[in-house]
């Protein structure tokens, strides 16, 4: 058992979902900051215990204990001070999964300093966005020409004199090399004391969350996040002490702090990471391969991919539990999954505002297509308009109740200098995280869409999920994306944009399009079939693979106004 993990949690086994429920607590200690109390901590235990494991797509391979991390990470700390950056600036990170992201994250969080992690699929006009509204002091990013392009595209529209560093091997104007320059550093960075120390309510971490309307919203949390994602960690991943988790995702997205630092450390396991420059269902199996994890998670979309792979050829007996977030699982790809591999896939949900918030855990029989339960920590119910609570089988807002009394670990803190966004997220004592559900007779909860997403056509509110679910089930589909489209007379229409699966032979057709929507008419209510369908090559995704539904709503909108 982790030794670290028993210092927060008085109580790390449970027997059963109820006594975990019931019976789970963790402590916040008043100074606790994740780089001493818990990197630095592990290699005080042990220097050469594996901390992460790393690869590309050119096979390269690295490996860094905890012993690495602390020097690295006091090198990284030593850098930044020694540019001026002190506890309660800002820092952007847009370093995809290069092994640096993890040194600056910790070097930042030792310092007290704000990290940033931003994607590298921003545009110059989401960097300066970025900069201005949080007060931007450096960016450290990947030597990539178009991302360096983007941000000297940026730079003049941002109000502050920003200092740039990069990790790559040569030479870039007017940016720092700070691969070469952390090197030089002392590997010594004392815990600061005094008004430089943190307190566990200091800010830590801001998470730019786009919703469909409106600019992005600084998501704020403080110290205690690391502790909220002990649950994400070992009951929902069940990551385990000396051995290495994997969770796909760029160090741009929430799901990093979910999957590839926090929890899992806390917990004593190692990160696998795939430093992908675009995701292909080949590569990533390879790369599985290679990093063999015992525990992996993953979007829907890889798992989508891989059930149309051949994979006869590769032995998955090394990893012992799967698990998927960031959008719902399609049971079609959930029991082929488990037919082809043997491995049963523990769905969870939440948000970058948040842990793991409901989930499939160890204790439950999963019900394919299905949410799970709440976490411990969490009060969620499903409200209606009013703040009532919604009976089983109707669909209400997934809220986490009584956050007015306390603010639960791992939920973030507000929205960052936008006090409209919090009283719209805030209302009857909740938080309100925007997605619907309904609950069945069990306590399971069931995805319907986000509140924005549910279609409304002829007075019947139709959630996208299942009817990509019911798409999915057709064996022409390799993956689809439900939006609705404006229509005078209905209000709105469903619109179903699809990706064929052409290896097999299928192509666009009318006949091929009745015969879809006669399928989802089966499947199920028949007004929820698409009225509009679109074929495409790809679906536009996050680097993670999540499917970017506000793109294909953006350029429908854009096609309207262009008739």
């Amino acid at each position: 058992m982790s030794q670290i993990l028993k210092r927060f949690c008085p109580k790390t086994e449970f027997e059963s979902y109820d006594d975990f429920l019931s019976n789970y607590t963790v402590a916040e200690p008043e100074t606790f900051n994740f780089g001493y109390d818990v990197v630095d901590a592990w290699a005080e235990i042990d220097k050469n215990k594996l901390a992460l494991v790393w690869t590309n797509d050119d096979c390269d391979m690295k490996s860094y204990t905890f012993g690495d991390m602390k020097e690295m990470s006091n090198r990284a700390a030593n850098f930044f001070v020694s540019r001026g950056i002190q506890k309660g600036d800002t820092v952007m990170l847009i370093l995809k999964q290069r092994p640096e992201v993890w040194f600056a994250i910790v070097a930042l969080c030792k310092i007290g300093a704000t990290c940033i992690p931003a994607s590298y699929q921003l545009t110059p006009k989401d960097i300066s966005y970025r900069c201005n509204v949080s007060g931007v002091k450096m960016i450290v990013s990947v030597g990539d020409d178009e991302i360096i392009g983007h941000i000297n595209t940026a730079l003049p529209d941002c109000k502050n004199d920003i200092m740039l560093a990069s990790v790559y091997d040569g030479e870039v104007a007017d940016y720092i090399n700070f691969r070469t320059e952390i090197a030089k550093q002392s590997t010594e960075f004392p815990r600061p004391t005094g008004d430089k120390a943190t307190v566990i309510r200091d800010t830590m971490l801001i998470y730019f969350s786009s919703g469909t309307t409106g600019m992005p919203k600084m998501v704020r949390h403080d110290h205690s996040h690391p502790l909220g994602q002990i649950v994400t960690a070992k009951y929902w991943q069940s990551v385990q002490d000396n051995k290495i988790h994997m969770t796909q995702t760029d160090s741009g997205w929430a799901k990093f702090a979910w999957g590839k630092i926090y929890g899992q450390w806390i917990c004593g396991a190692a990160i696998g990471a795939y430093d992908t420059e675009k995701f292909t269902p080949h590569s990533m199996l390879e790369a599985v391969m290679r990093i063999k994890p015992t525990t992996f998670c993953a979007p829907a979309t890889i798992f989508r991919f891989l059930i149309k792979e051949d994979l006869s050829g590769y032995d998955f007996s090394f990893i012992e539990h799967a698990s998927l977030a960031g959008e719902p699982l399609n049971p079609e790809v959930f029991n082929k999954i488990k037919e082809l591999t043997g491995l049963e896939i523990y769905e969870g949900f939440g948000q970058s505002e948040s842990s793991v918030l409901l989930a499939n855990f160890k204790w439950m029989n999963i019900k394919p297509g299905s949410m799970g339960k709440p976490a411990a920590v969490y009060d969620i119910d499903l409200l209606d308009e009013n703040g009532e609570s919604c009976e089983d089988g109707v669909p209400g807002l997934i809220c986490v109740k009584n956050v007015d009394v306390k603010n639960p670990t791992g939920l973030f803190i507000e929205y960052y200098r936008d006090p409209e966004a919090n009283q719209k997220s805030r209302h009857f004592g909740a938080y309100s995280t925007g997605d619907m559900a309904w609950r069945d007779d069990e306590g399971y909860f069931w995805y319907v869409g986000r509140n924005d997403d549910v279609i409304k056509c002829s007075g019947y509110r139709i959630g996208p999920f299942e009817v990509e679910s019911a798409l999915m089930e057709h064996q022409s589909v390799l993956e689809c994306a439900i939006t609705a489209i404006e229509d005078p007379m209905r209000g709105q229409v469903v619109k179903a944009t699809i990706v064929l699966d052409k290896k097999n032979g299928w192509k666009p057709s009318d006949e091929l399009t009745k015969e879809l929507q006669n399928h989802v008419k089966r499947v199920t209510a028949p007004y929820k079939y698409p009225r509009v369908v679109e074929y495409v090559d790809e679906l536009p995704k996050t680097v993670s693979g999540k499917i970017m539904r506000t793109s294909i709503r953006a350029s429908d909108m854009q096609k309207s106004m262009n008739k």
